[in-house]
This record gives C-alpha cells, sequence and structure tokens, in this order.
C-alpha cells in the first residue's frame, strides 16, 4: 500500500532532501545537492521566492520506507501578473512505480485543482534559475550541480499517465580547442571601437557586487521573450547573489559596458563542480569544502551557466567581444571541455552564438504538462 505524506516537521523536509541519495546510491551519474543547501532553498524564512510562491512538499511510503517525493509549487507572479495559470512540480524522484509516481502527482493536481489552475508543468523549479527538466537523453554523461538526473523509467512513467511534452531543452559541450582565437579577436576589436564598448574583468569577488544588481536586471531584459521566463524580483537578487555569486570565481564573471558604464552584456561561467560534489556526499564539513575549493581552482571543465545581452544590442557581435576575455583566462587556466546548461531547443538566438565552436548535444530533456480536470 502506498501512503502519501506531506512534510510537516524539519525531519521530515530532510528526509526530503536525502531521498535521492538512498535512490541513486548505486548510480556513477548522479551528483548530489549539498544538502544544507538544498534545505535553505525550501526554508520559507530564508528564500525570498516563497514572498511570491508557495510550495507543499510530499513523500511517498510504501512498507513505511520512502519510494518518492515530489514538491508542489505555485509561482504567483507567473499566474497572476503574465496569467498563466500552472501549477508546477519539481523534485521529483521516486522509484520504477508507476502506482507511486501516480499518486504524488495526484496531490499536485489537487492543489493546482483547489487553486482555480488549468495545467501542470514539470520538472521545474520555482523560477528559471532553478534546475528543469527531466533527462529524456544522455543517462550515460554525470549530471553537474545545475541539472536534475534521473532514471529512464522516468519517462515512461509519464508519458504512461496522459503527460504531453511542453518544452525541449538541450545540453551540449565542446572541447576548448574547438575555439580559435582567430574567429572572433578581429571581430572583437571592431566591435569595441564601433559601440564604444569595453570588457570588464575581475578578480575579487567584491569587485563583482557593484555590478550584480544590473546584472540581474539586464537577465530580466534578455529573457523576457522567452515563454517560460518569470522575471526575478529585487529581494531575490540579494538572495541568489549569496547563494551562486560564491561559487564562480571571479574570472569567469564578463562584463561588457559602454560609454556611459551602463551594462550592455554579461556572462557567468562555473567551474564544473560535479567530482567534487560526488566526493561530499551532500556535506561541507569536515571535508567537503576541500573538494569544493580544489574544483574551483582546479577543474579542467566549465560550464556556461548564464549570459545576457541587451537587446539593442543584440546579433551585433558583442558575444565576440565576451569570448575574447574568456579565451585569454581559458587559455591560462588550461581549460579542455566547455559545457552548456539546458538550452530551449527552439531558443535559436542562443544556438547561433556558440554554431562555430562544433559543439555536441549530448543530453536532452523536457518539461512535461497536463490539464487539471
Amino acid at each position: 500500500m502506498i501512503t502519501i505524506k506531506q512534510v510537516s516537521s524539519p525531519k521530515e523536509l530532510k528526509a526530503f532532501v536525502k531521498f535521492p541519495f538512498e535512490l541513486y546510491k548505486d548510480s556513477s551519474q548522479w551528483v548530489p545537492p549539498i544538502i544544507k543547501q538544498e534545505l535553505e532553498t525550501f526554508n520559507k524564512k530564508k528564500n525570498p521566492i516563497f514572498n511570491d510562491a508557495e510550495a507543499t512538499f510530499f513523500l511517498a511510503y510504501k512498507n513505511n520506507n520512502i519510494v518518492g517525493r515530489v514538491a508542489a509549487i505555485i509561482n504567483w507572479l507567473e499566474v497572476k501578473n503574465q496569467n498563466q495559470r500552472k501549477m508546477r512540480f519539481g523534485w521529483f524522484d521516486v522509484i520504477d512505480d508507476i502506482e507511486v509516481t501516480k499518486a504524488l502527482l495526484e496531490k499536485v493536481h489537487e492543489i493546482g485543482k483547489a487553486n482555480n489552475l488549468e495545467y501542470v508543468e514539470g520538472p521545474v523549479g520555482f523560477s528559471n534559475l532553478d534546475k528543469v527538466g527531466v533527462m529524456t537523453e544522455g543517462y550515460e554523461h554525470m549530471g553537474n550541480m545545475i541539472t536534475w538526473y534521473n532514471y529512464p523509467y522516468y519517462v515512461d512513467h509519464f508519458k504512461e499517465l496522459g503527460y504531453k511534452d511542453e518544452k525541449l531543452y538541450s545540453e551540449s559541450r565542446f572541447p576548448f580547442s574547438n575555439v580559435k582565437i582567430e574567429q572572433f579577436h578581429k571581430a572583437q576589436e571592431l566591435i569595441k571601437r564601433r559601440y564604444e564598448l569595453k570588457a570588464l574583468g575581475f578578480t575579487k569577488t567584491e569587485e563583482v557586487m557593484p555590478y550584480v544588481d544590473k546584472m540581474f536586471d539586464l537577465f530580466n531584459k534578455s529573457y523576457a521573450s522567452l515563454s517560460s521566463f518569470v522575471a526575478i524580483t529585487d529581494i531575490q537578487k540579494e538572495y541568489f547573489k549569496k547563494k551562486f555569486i560564491s561559487f564562480v570565481n571571479p574570472e569567469y564573471i564578463k562584463f561588457v559596458v559602454d560609454k556611459n558604464d551602463e551594462l550592455v552584456a554579461f556572462a557567468i561561467v562555473m567551474p564544473s563542480f560535479a567530482k567534487a560534489l560526488q566526493k561530499t556526499k551532500g556535506k561541507l564539513f569536515p571535508f567537503g569544502f576541500t573538494h569544493i575549493l580544489h574544483a574551483k581552482k582546479h577543474s579542467k571543465e566549465v560550464v556556461f551557466y548564464l549570459i545576457g545581452i541587451q537587446p539593442e544590442y543584440q546579433n551585433k557581435g558583442v558575444t565576440a567581444v565576451i569570448f575574447n576575455e574568456y579565451y585569454k583566462v581559458f587559455t591560462e587556466k588550461g581549460i579542455e571541455n566547455c559545457i552548456r546548461t539546458p538550452e530551449l531547443e527552439d531558443n535559436l538566438a542562443i544556438h547561433q552564438i556558440w554554431k562555430h565552436f562544433n559543439p555536441e548535444v549530448f543530453k536532452r530533456r523536457k518539461t512535461v504538462r497536463k490539464p487539471i480536470e
């Protein structure tokens, strides 16, 4: 018999966070989150997303053992401001038992129906800076800290329960040796002169901070046209500053500004923490920090996390300025591989940016959707 229980105590929330550690204990591809960070993400007093969103967490039990979990999420900014009457679900993990999947998702639908929402979509997080999608290809490849990993049967469960494909994403990679400086070095000099632009580089995190609010403003502006986008609020900016910026080498943050020091473009690249996170087993103490810091300094693999360009500067070659800056840093640090985070397959503009580097799509994922009846 399957029992679904709403999480109602810190102990149960910790069990919610730790369930995937048991589910994927035999997987060499799964990358664990940091338990403390996950708990803070779900802490309504610490995560400002809860000013505009709500979440209910459920655990599935069978024979007194946890066999599944799901977070049922409503982002009220999305519902009220964009009239997207969407019920979200995320942090979905389950054993290979479709009855468990069905029971968990029924709880999501119940909440959606009680709030007069029209459809369910997932797996998604609270916002565009959270993880997204169920993997459909590339199970043999290691995950990373900004994507969810899952077993192939997840896709079968959704299909059998009548969920349809909603958004399709691809993840690609290319060896740094594919990047030829002659492709963009002369162009970036010309573009800087033509538009009176300059590139900003950093060596200390505190040097970055004065620009971070402007960066999130530009992020909101440059991604606004995407169907899945929900803007980041001012209070969330402060939260994400603390959550993300400390994980990034300051040398891996690049800004392009105009003659008035206004932000025209930005890019954030992260060292790959995948292997380090596997070693930490979800804990920073006593030795987890050591693995994280080592990866931050010495990882030969990088993940292109975010890139944003002012709409009026798009298609004007500004990315050449950014790539020129990264070329110098990556050459100095001996970077070998570059990975891109999930990108919407219909976001043609972003795919155009990378075409010269001959990227290889090595993973695919999607969100699924079903009407609330």
